[in-house]
């Protein structure tokens, strides 16, 4: 279940963009065809209008000239070229001409001109270097060139609406980001519930309003998160209940054996039991016992490290091989971290034992990694045994659970590495059991850390 919220986390990023590049991709699609559309729909009328307008040029500058004094004309050509912008030159035979290029507006713009002013009138986009809009018209049999400023042909509408568009595709990206967010925020608050839920929180109710469908999966997770914390709750009570309950007969035989006219032996071995039924019931209550956050502080690692060291290799039997780096802390409960290497040792104690010699070989290491945006405390433990099967690493981990091979014959209750899972979890951390490549069950713990002096 925890993997299935930690995924559900991670699909909050990948939906929003999915969610952006579609509108992005819908938006822009829709405004490319709506352009292209007005384009279409758009040539035939402005190349009318424009043909229009210079079809007005050319009749108003024939009938000027036509019917204007000689001596005017000059006069009246500059005024057209000043004014207007219309200049006209004598058409020569040595004119040096360069051919308007080949569009589909040009066309129906040259057809248009054509039928009103004739068949053979000429289009140039420069004559003799001189750039512009040059056609040319028949004045009493002598032919003239009519210039234009080629700006007179572009089509100022088609920018502005090119502008425009470009706008509203500014401003529709902006919409999108607010619309994709507002879109997958109940499935973000969903993923930070769910990512705090994994972690061991009780995350907030979700609020149980919006569409139908958002409705029912914020009643569906509410209802889940209350049954989860109910469960946990019954679980501790009947736990602690039970383990509780058997203290009590457990402290009468543990008298009644002190009094009991038995031998020695007898009396050794039934203590030995006892003892180690008060071991299992100690087990259930540290696995009943909840965390609080609020009681977390700092806990010098290396230090703590160091001492559990020390106290183990007092037994002649172990052998361990500790390598700590100094100065690591991390934010926690110390009890608890005690309690999590406790355990690791004592499970190594217990299955990775030598049956010749009896001993018991680890292998402790604590160092420091400086990991980017977040330094950590790397321990790793390692025993000499002999493993653990492929098959059954990962059920190591659950309540109540022990190795049905390798490690069956070890009496315990199967809470030991559960503990460990549940105290890492509590502290943010991730656990890894492997089996090392030369022998042994291999425990690899990341907790958050940081640097401090002893």
């Amino acid at each position: 279940m925890r993997n299935y919220f930690l995924a559900l986390s991670g699909v909050r990023s990948a939906l929003f963009w999915r969610t952006f590049f579609l509108l992005t991709i819908l938006v822009t699609a829709s405004m490319a065809a709506w352009f292209i559309s007005f384009k279409l729909v758009e040539r035939k009328p402005r190349a009318q209008q424009i043909s229009g307008q210079i079809v007005s040029m050319v009749t108003i500058t024939r009938a000027a000239l036509t019917h204007s004094a000689e001596d005017k004309r000059r006069e009246l050509l500059l005024d057209l070229a000043r004014n207007e912008g219309i200049r006209i030159y004598l058409v020569e035979e040595n004119d040096k001409i360069v051919a308007q290029e080949d569009t589909v507006f040009f066309d129906e713009l040259k057809k248009l001109i054509q039928e009103k002013l004739g068949a053979k009138t000429q289009f140039a986009r420069a004559v003799n270097g001189e750039e512009g809009f040059w056609l040319s018209f028949v004045i009493d049999e002598d032919q003239y060139w009519l210039r234009l400023e080629q700006d007179r042909l572009q089509n100022e509408t088609s920018l502005q609406i090119l502008g425009w568009a470009s706008i509203t595709l500014i401003l529709t990206l902006v919409g999108a980001v607010f619309i994709s967010r507002h879109i997958n925020a109940p499935l973000s608050n969903l993923s930070q519930a769910a990512r705090q839920l994994a972690h061991g929180l009780r995350p907030p109710p979700l609020p149980e309003n919006g569409p139908r469908e958002i409705r029912e999966t914020n009643v569906s997770f509410n209802q889940m998160v209350d049954d989860l914390a109910r469960s946990e709750s019954d679980r501790t009570v009947i736990l602690a209940g039970i383990s509780h309950d058997l203290r009590t007969p457990l402290t009468r035989l543990q008298l009644e054996l002190e009094m009991a006219p038995v031998d020695a032996t007898t009396r050794e071995a039934m203590q030995s039991d006892l003892s180690q039924m008060d071991g299992i019931i100690q087990q259930f209550l540290d696995y009943a016992k909840p965390l609080h956050e609020s009681t977390f502080n700092s806990v010098h690692l290396s230090s703590l490290v160091e001492k559990i060291v020390q106290d183990v290799q007092r037994d002649s039997n172990v052998i361990i091989l500790a390598k700590i780096d100094p100065g690591i802390s991390i934010t926690g409960i110390e009890i608890e971290i005690q309690r999590l290497f406790n355990n690791l040792i004592q499970n190594a104690l217990r299955y990775a034992r030598d049956a010749t010699t009896n001993q018991v070989k680890l292998e402790l290491e604590c160092r420091f990694s400086e990991q980017p945006n977040k330094p950590l405390a790397c321990i790793r433990l390692r025993d000499f045994g002999p493993g653990v099967p492929k098959e059954e690493i990962t059920r190591l981990l659950r309540p109540f659970t022990r190795g049905d091979i390798a490690r069956s014959q070890a009496n315990g209750s199967g809470l030991g590495l559960a503990i460990v899972d549940r105290i890492v979890k509590r502290h943010g951390g991730k656990i890894r059991l492997q089996n090392h490549p030369a022998g042994g069950l291999d425990i690899q713990i990341l907790i958050s850390a940081h640097r401090t002096s002893k």
